[in-house]
């Protein structure tokens, strides 16, 4: 069976985007969220936001998560719904919406109803600021704050690494509410499949030269028996995506000087074989 996309017959999204800076595009990835995808499409159409655009990615649901968002599509039209024949992860249904999206600024939202959608309102408006790219939800920096879990420590652990390796000052890196741009998401060449899409995206964005900012988001965490995807292994993989990246930058910063002196070399050789 072929993992290919497939979009649905309209919406493409490469047509001719009309008033695109003021259009919020919320992109919902799920596989498997029949319990909960409808109260988070509820509350995501009631958000009093003048321009918004829902696109939900069914990751290759086999619960009646595809059947719940086509009924919101039928009957709103800013929820469009676009689908994965089988299951191939977080990363690859955000890149599968990213090139169906429409709107100036697009947010990540899951849809097992760990984050408040209001909250998007107080992320939204930082980017009235000039030079504003990329906004993320910490739910560390709620004042009223959550209980302990290892959740908790390995989101320390990989903010803490991203703060040492790329000298920004992030306190929840794994947060889910990641808000860009659009714009500049499309040119990070995002390539995860998986949860490694939020140490990319951050990585990525931070050496291309944008501050990301924080502000303070309320969270709900569920369990493994409510549903819960992400395991131990993700987090390894997270680690390792963030070294790998700021390795790799390293390595081509130190390589770009002696790919100019062989070229200038060659230059040389070559007007010294014409004289």
């Amino acid at each position: 069976m072929t993992c290919a996309t497939v979009l649905p017959a309209t919406g493409s999204g490469l047509e001719k985007r009309t008033g695109e800076s003021r259009l919020l595009s919320v992109i919902v990835p799920a596989y498997n969220e029949a319990r909960t995808l409808g109260t988070l499409l509820q509350r995501l159409r009631g958000l009093p936001v003048p321009q918004l655009e829902v696109l939900v990615v069914d990751d290759g649901s086999d619960d009646g998560t595809l059947a719940i968002a086509q009924g919101f599509a039928a009957a709103d039209p800013r929820v469009r719904v676009l689908r994965h024949p089988c299951n191939r992860g977080k990363g690859a249904a955000i890149r599968t919406a990213l090139r169906a999206v429409r709107g100036g600024i697009a947010v990540v939202q899951d849809a097992d109803l760990e984050n408040d959608p209001s909250d998007l309102l107080r992320m939204l408006r930082l980017f009235d600021r000039p030079g504003v790219s990329a906004v993320y939800g910490s739910r560390w920096l709620d004042p009223h704050g959550h209980a302990f879990s290892a959740s908790c420590l390995a989101a320390a652990l990989l903010s803490w690494l991203a703060n040492v390796l790329y000298g920004c000052r992030l306190t929840d890196l794994p947060t889910c509410y990641k808000m860009f741009r659009t714009d500049l998401l499309r040119v990070l060449a995002l390539e995860s499949e998986g949860f490694d899409f939020c140490p990319e995206v951050t990585a990525k964005a931070l050496l291309a030269g944008h501050e990301i900012h924080e502000v303070p988001i309320s969270y709900r965490p569920r369990t493994r028996s409510e549903g819960k995807k992400i395991r131990w292994r993700d987090g390894l993989r997270a680690l390792w995506t963030l070294t790998r990246l700021r390795f790799a930058s390293s390595a081509r910063v130190r390589a770009a000087p002696l790919r100019r002196a062989r070229t200038e070399l060659s230059h040389l050789g070559a007007r010294g074989v014409r004289a």
